[in-house]
C-alpha cells in the first residue's frame, strides 16, 4: 500500500502531471469566461428588443391619448 502511495506522490509532484493541471484550469477559466460572454451578449441582444417594444408602446401610448382627448372633446360638444 505505502508503494502506491508514494508511486501516486511522485506522479502527482511530476512536471507533467502539474502542466496538465495548469492547463485544465486555465481551461475552467476560459470556458467560465466564454459563458459569462454568451450571457451578457444575450443580456444586451434582449435589453435592445425590450427598449424597441417599450417605445412601440410608448408610440401607441400616445396615440391612445390622443384619441382619448378627441372623445372627450366629442362628448363635450355633444352634451353642450
Amino acid at each position: 500500500m505505502k508503494q502506491a502511495i508514494n508511486a501516486f506522490e511522485r506522479i502527482r509532484s511530476s512536471a507533467e502531471f502539474l502542466e496538465i493541471e495548469r492547463q485544465r484550469e486555465i481551461m475552467r477559466m476560459n470556458e467560465a469566461s466564454a459563458l459569462r460572454h454568451a450571457r451578457d451578449t444575450e443580456r444586451v441582444k434582449w435589453q435592445g428588443v425590450i427598449a424597441g417594444k417599450d417605445a412601440e408602446i410608448a408610440s401607441k401610448d400616445a396615440k391612445l391619448a390622443s384619441k382619448d382627448a378627441e372623445i372627450a372633446e366629442l362628448r363635450a360638444r355633444l352634451k353642450g
